[in-house]
């Protein structure tokens, strides 16, 4: 066979045999290219915000009232929602497992385009041609200015101008501000994994719990709450430390109403935290102020409404016939006349009975109050009195003179028994970062993306005295044609000036 014809063999051969597909990615990196991807992230973040919402309208298991929502529900209702996960929703798998996917969103997406936002601090296009200027959607042409004029129009503008000067006479004049926005997403994204990371930790490591504060006694022990749908179960939980409860003040809106929460404008519980490892400290817990301390964090919650009352004042009545006088006395405290008969407070009694010879109270309601104190006279000898807010009849069973005095309760503050407060454990102090630091970096991220821009202008001085001028802004060009507008009237105007001159 000759040459020629092995060459035209060759040729058809070529010819019939099909050309070869292009080969596509491969695979795996066409799922980091979809987990990376904006448009999967927007649609994740929707989905999360949708079961957020869902937990706003649907009362959750650990919160008050409950109980009376499920109660509510039909059956078919309470197996559904009990199947998605809707009663828990913060704790529901698919949820964690959407913030986890998300999450790994954002950081593949910022590890594919954080380069490229970084180039625009650390290599600035600082020469450019005049095609290319001419392309911007902001240029112009100035027929007559110089290099001088040009950089002090841009320092007027806040533009630093960084000068290069090319070979055939041509000068480019390079300007920018807020080149820092560039990075603004990313620190969006930096605060919604901070966000998302104290979330997951706060729910995978704290709890919920409440104790009763009731003034005089102590605690090193608080009672964590589980919930099985209505029904919730208290264990104890040892404390690192003791809580001892000082005070309990309720404000009221109408002083003479009733203590319960619709006459209420605030409470405040007041302890001392004593802790062997970082000693004691006083501390107050208000509707508006709650406290933290050692990743244990007091809320106000409810109080035992049975009354009781926070101070009371005596008016004393000498049986030998001296003035009247009055006496404070506060709960738990005592306090000593000037004779030297000391009175020590016992208990309260907001309608005061007796049963079986001992003193007790027939409802929680202010319908016969009556304060129990403990008498020591100048000479030691004790004895117990009952001081009552209304006149005893004749011959009632407590009362009378004691120890040369007889008592009568003619005011007193009114207070409820106890006070419960709700805590939430958060040893990693997962919701402060999320919140605190997160939330915040996040505001302080938003503000950096939409109010400012990185706004970009050049300006080629040609040898003749022509200026072209171009400029860029990443967002909001609106604001940013009234800035161009002006530089380029000051570069006509003052190139007018330098004519005339």
């Amino acid at each position: 066979m000759s040459v020629a014809e092995e060459t035209i063999k060759k040729t058809e051969a070529q010819t019939i045999a099909p050309k070869a597909k292009p080969r596509g990615k491969p695979i795996i990196n066409r799922i980091l290219d979809g987990l990376s991807s904006v448009r999967f992230g927007v649609v994740l973040l929707i989905i999360l915000t949708l079961l957020s919402i869902v937990g706003m309208l649907v009362v959750q298991q650990n919160v008050d009232g409950f109980d009376r929502f499920y109660a509510g529900m039909t059956p078919a209702e309470k197996l559904v929602y009990e199947k998605l996960g809707f009663f828990d929703i913060y704790h529901a798998w698919y949820f964690n497992l959407l913030l986890l996917v998300l999450s790994l969103n954002i950081v593949l997406a910022s590890i594919d385009r954080f380069p490229t936002a970084w180039n625009y601090i650390v290599k600035p296009k600082l020469e450019a041609t005049r095609a290319y200027l001419l392309n911007q959607n902001f240029n112009a042409r100035i027929e007559s200015s110089d290099k001088a004029q040009v950089e002090r129009v841009f320092r007027k503008h806040g533009f630093k101008p960084r000068v290069t000067t090319k070979e055939n006479g041509r000068t480019v004049i390079f300007g920018q501000k807020n080149v820092w926005n560039r990075l603004g997403a990313y620190v969006v994204h930096v605060a919604l994994l901070t966000l998302f990371l104290g979330h997951f930790v706060a729910l995978q490591t704290g709890f919920d719990a409440t104790v009763r504060m009731i003034p005089g006694a102590s605690t090193s022990e608080i009672q964590r709450l589980d919930y099985n749908l209505d029904k919730k179960v208290e264990t104890p939980f040892p404390l690192p430390f003791t809580l001892i409860c000082t005070d309990i003040e309720q404000k009221l809106i109408d002083r003479d109403g009733s203590i319960e929460v619709n006459n209420t404008m605030d409470w405040a519980t007041r302890m001392r935290i004593s802790d062997p490892s970082y000693g004691n400290r006083d501390v107050t817990v208000s509707l508006n102020q709650p406290y933290t301390y050692r990743g244990y964090r007091f809320f106000q919650a409810s109080a035992i409404t049975q009354g009781s009352a926070r101070s009371m004042t005596f008016r004393l009545t000498p049986e030998n016939g001296g003035d009247p006088f009055n006496v404070n006395l506060k709960r738990n405290g005592s306090t000593t006349l000037p004779d030297g008969t000391k009175i020590e407070y016992l208990a309260f009694f907001p309608d005061f009975t007796l049963v079986g010879g001992k003193p007790d109270t027939r409802s929680p309601d202010y319908n016969n109050p009556a304060a129990q104190t403990r008498v020591t006279s100048p000479t030691g000898e004790q004895k117990t009195a009952y001081v009552f807010a209304r006149d005893l009849p004749t011959g009632a069973p407590v009362g009378g003179a004691v120890f040369g005095y007889k008592y009568k309760m003619v005011d007193f503050e009114k207070s409820p028994l106890a006070h419960v407060l709700s805590i939430k454990y958060d040893p990693f102090y997962g919701s402060m970062i999320a919140w605190y630091y997160g939330g915040g970096l996040l505001m302080l991220a938003l503000c950096m993306v939409f109010f400012f821009s990185h706004q970009r202008v050049w300006a080629i001085v040609e040898p003749t005295g022509e200026t072209i001028l171009g400029a860029h802004t990443n967002r909001n060009e609106t604001a940013f044609a009234d800035k161009f507008e002006s530089i380029k009237v000051d570069l006509n105007h003052r190139g007018i000036e330098a004519q005339s001159s």
